[in-house]
């Protein structure tokens, strides 16, 4: 029998922190996710997002603090939230040899499913997976997309109230990074509370809130849309023949606050548009880079994040 859900916020970090020798993985990580939400946890590799997920999880025990996930704490009651959670790993455990039907089976015996129970909770993540054309068909023969999904099936075989997702898209194609967080909506409206930590900062703008990490400590916490608020400076996108050329030439202006590279386009950050931006476009011209264009653009959570890599803000981030 499943134990009842405890009241109180999903999740409750304070002054969490993992050091491993002299290197700090996550810094005093103190914030609150209530129940139902659908968190994201972003920043660069080696930010601390991996860490901080695998102390919810209760796999890895904090040097300092404390978490209290689904009403138990990571530190003194690991084993008792094992129940209560999923924990979806980078290189989740399917079994290659077993069939999709198999390894739901195989996760269901694992979480003590009750027998009775099986063929509908089955029947349902099949479905909202778009796995059941294939659930004869072994593990190894599956695309990457659809073994993501499977991997998501099988955390979920005994319906936990907290969802915990390690990049979860990380080398998926479009189409499938797509599906997955259809399938995340889909959880949300059953009240599953999600923690997805991710390097794509397009996906963390489909998060309720999101947490900005940076070498163990959390820059910002906010809705995407309050974060981006946050860009003081004037965004200029431009288009340039040899980026990464132009980029060194603009970086070193007194006149540029930041620069950030999409593709062919550049994202130029300047303190005053009608000012600054004359100066830029003479730059790039002098180098023979032809720019082409330069139009203002709103901020994204990749150009606020850099920016506030590149120059901190004095205070500390709100919990």
């Amino acid at each position: 029998m499943k134990p009842a859900q405890a009241d109180g916020p999903a999740i409750e970090i304070r002054d969490l922190t993992r050091r491993f020798g002299s290197i700090t993985a996550v810094d005093r990580l103190t914030l609150t996710i209530p129940r139902g939400e659908l968190f994201g946890l972003v920043g660069p590799d080696g930010g601390g997002k991996t860490t901080t997920l695998r102390m919810l999880a209760g796999i890895l025990p904090p040097t300092g603090g404390d978490a209290r996930v689904a009403g138990h704490s990571v530190r003194t009651e690991a084993e008792a939230l094992k129940p209560r959670i999923a924990y979806m790993s980078q290189r989740f455990g399917l079994y290659g040899d077993l069939t999709v039907l198999e390894n739901l089976h195989f996760y269901a015996d694992l979480f003590e499913v009750p027998r009775r129970e099986r063929p509908a909770r089955i029947e349902r993540l099949l479905g909202f997976s778009d796995l059941t054309p294939f659930q004869d068909r072994l593990a190894d023969k599956l695309s990457g997309g659809m073994k993501q999904k499977l991997g998501l099936a099988c955390a979920l075989i005994h319906t936990p109230e907290v969802l915990l997702l390690d990049e979860p898209t990380n080398g998926v194609d479009p189409v499938s990074r797509r599906d997955f967080w259809r399938i995340l909506y889909e959880m949300l409206k059953g009240g599953v509370t999600i923690v997805v930590t991710t390097a794509y900062l397009d996906e963390a703008e489909r998060c309720n809130r999101v947490g900005l990490m940076h070498q163990g400590r959390l820059l910002a916490l906010d809705t995407p849309d309050r974060i981006k608020a946050r860009m003081a400076d004037a965004l200029v996108e431009i288009r340039v023949n040899d980026p990464w050329r132009a980029r060194q030439i603009l970086v070193e202006r007194t006149a540029v606050r930041g620069v950030t590279l999409f593709g062919q386009r550049l994202h130029v950050a300047v303190q005053d548009r009608e000012r600054d931006l004359p100066a830029v476009v003479a730059a790039l011209e002098a180098a023979g880079l032809a720019p082409a264009d330069p139009r203002p653009v709103t901020a994204s959570l990749e150009d606020v994040f850099i920016s506030m890599i590149e120059r901190p803000a004095p205070e500390e981030a709100a919990a």
